[in-house]
């Protein structure tokens, strides 16, 4: 399969008991409900964000790329079955480094919803779809003190590296795979 182009749509993705669907800026009604939580932001700062606000931010992800088209942007809702309600989002920033692919992902899940796989469930099928598409590096940035984001990278398969972010953030990276064929 190619690799993600910075105009790609997003697929929908399902697993076992979630459906993945394309962010649309029509989410931000449900998706105000489930991220309007202070908690949420303990770990990566800030406050839960403003309906309005929340469009503009789904108008700008929408786009699937960054203004200078370095940067590749998929973006889902994590719905949970039965009632395919919306938990949560997952996401990965695409980019080409050295003739690399890499891509950063992350997750959120709705106050209501942790505790539950809901995160893991959702990082993993989207892990195994980066992988799919031959992105070659797949990466998270987690706070030190956020242990349940750690489980769910190392449910991933993920590992710790030395390496920080800006933010003093550590770097988690998918355990390397044998080379493809």
């Amino acid at each position: 399969m190619p690799k993600p182009r910075p105009h790609a749509q997003a697929p929908k993705l399902f697993t076992a008991r979630l459906r993945l669907h394309p962010l649309c800026v029509t989410d931000a009604e449900e998706m105000f409900g489930v991220l309007d939580a202070e908690q949420l932001h303990r770990f990566t700062g800030g406050r839960p964000l403003e309906l309005e606000e929340l469009r503009e931010r789904y108008r700008v992800l929408v786009r699937g790329h960054s203004a200078d088209h370095s940067q590749t942007w998929m973006n889902w809702v994590v719905r949970l079955a039965p009632e395919y309600k919306a938990a949560g989002t997952v996401q990965a920033t695409i980019t080409q480094e050295s003739g690399e692919s890499q891509a950063e992902i992350a997750w959120v899940v709705g106050v209501p919803w942790q505790g539950q796989g809901v995160a893991s469930e959702a990082a993993r099928s989207l892990v195994q779809w980066l992988d799919e598409q031959g992105i070659e590096r797949i990466s998270a940035s987690i706070h030190p003190d956020h242990r349940a984001s750690q489980i769910v990278a190392t449910r991933c398969g993920m590992r710790v590296t030395a390496e920080r972010n800006e933010e003093q953030e550590q770097i988690w990276r998918l355990t390397p795979r044998a080379p493809r064929p």
